[in-house]
């Protein structure tokens, strides 16, 4: 009798889980659907409205002087062995001074760190990726490749391949993500974790399917789950949503930021408009769901998480939610008036915050591995 009743229980059990696995992709692909749809009505209207621009796009031949500012640091290349994949970054700051990485978000590349790599150069090796499938780094063939296990081995191999053991470790949105996971699976690579306008990955999951107002801010994430159509949403009236992004009134940045020169757009615009240039990157988001559950969640190197006050795209409560996944010291700083692309919108803000985090604990001048 008590092992009928535990076979019962054990039955029961699984049931709900595939139950509840069952709800949880049918909500994916629904609320995919329903998003859809949308996009298909802004697609209607643009036609019935601009009917020759919406299907015109340029691709640029030639980059923008900006991306070969010699201030910014040397463009480099790396190959690494066991992926074979090679990695374009932009390096600044002499050899063998500790290594400071900073991961990139979308749509973006290197070129978003820019502020960033002539502030923190005088005391560090600062390195900008293009990471996986962006910018000049090898673009694998295949969503199967961009699943976040390999994107956080990346991370390890850049560094190892660096030359070092140990990094100050930097991301902003899609890298926010990478950075935490690296962190919690390779603490002891990790000197002091900096996170920029990405919450804890379990809290953004958790607090996503709790919260129907964060669910609508994510609703991208299920759109980009088609093949082929949001790469070509993407092109339509010349890449105006990548324009968009950066510059309107809801989602880019503010009056009061730094806000992007016309060149600085051109630079987007020509890494973007490459054939092929956007696949890469969507097919995060279409691994996006791979990584649920977390087996691991604690986070042990210190952390400083940047937020910008405007974020239209990621809610501040889950900011002050991340605190409860640091076993160290963490600092969060939420900038006022500031948007999600914090460190182009206020990088004088952004630079101090990341230096008085640096100096907590240590002089400036001890970072050594």
């Amino acid at each position: 009798m008590a092992r009928l009743l535990r076979n019962l229980l054990l039955f029961t059990v699984r049931v709900t889980l595939k139950i509840r696995v069952l709800g949880f992709w049918a909500l994916v692909y629904s609320y995919c659907a329903f998003y859809t749809c949308i996009v298909l009505l802004k697609l209607l209207w643009s036609i019935i409205i601009t009917p020759l621009k919406t299907f015109q796009w340029v691709i640029r031949e030639n980059a923008p002087a900006c991306l070969n500012d010699t201030s910014l640091g040397t463009h480099c290349y790396v190959r690494i062995k066991e992926s074979g994949l090679r990695f374009h970054y932009v390096a600044a700051g002499e050899r063998g001074k500790p290594l400071m990485l900073f991961l990139h978000g979308f749509p973006e590349f290197w070129f978003s760190w820019r502020h960033q790599l002539r502030e923190f150069k005088s005391e560090f090796r600062v390195v900008a990726v293009d990471m996986r499938g962006y910018g000049e780094s090898d673009v694998p063939a295949g969503r199967e490749h961009y699943r976040l296990d390999y994107l956080v081995t990346d991370v390890k191999d850049i560094v190892e391949y660096l030359g070092y053991n140990r990094c100050f470790l930097v991301g902003h949105d899609w890298g926010g993500m990478i950075a935490w996971l690296f962190a919690i699976h390779y603490p002891e690579m990790v000197n002091k974790l900096i996170v920029l306008n990405c919450p804890h990955p379990t809290v953004f999951t958790d607090y996503t399917l709790h919260h129907p107002s964060q669910l609508m801010k994510s609703s991208y994430f299920f759109f980009f789950q088609l093949p082929r159509f949001p790469e070509f949403m993407f092109t339509v009236n010349d890449f105006k949503a990548i324009k968009y992004l950066f510059t309107s009134q809801t989602t880019g940045i503010g009056r009061k930021g730094c806000r992007l020169t016309s060149e600085d757009m051109e630079a987007y615009m020509y890494v973007f408009s490459q054939p092929g240039a956007l696949t890469g990157p969507l097919n995060y988001y279409r691994n996006a769901f791979s990584f649920l559950p977390l087996k691991q969640q604690e986070v042990k190197s210190p952390v400083l998480l940047l937020w910008g006050e405007r974020d239209a795209f990621l809610e501040q409560e889950m900011a002050e939610i991340s605190r409860l996944y640091i076993k160290n010291h963490f600092r969060l700083n939420i900038i006022s008036g500031a948007s999600h692309w914090l460190q182009q919108d206020q990088p004088d803000i952004v630079n101090t915050l990341i230096w008085t985090f640096l100096k907590e604990g240590e002089s400036r001048k001890n970072y050594r591995n």
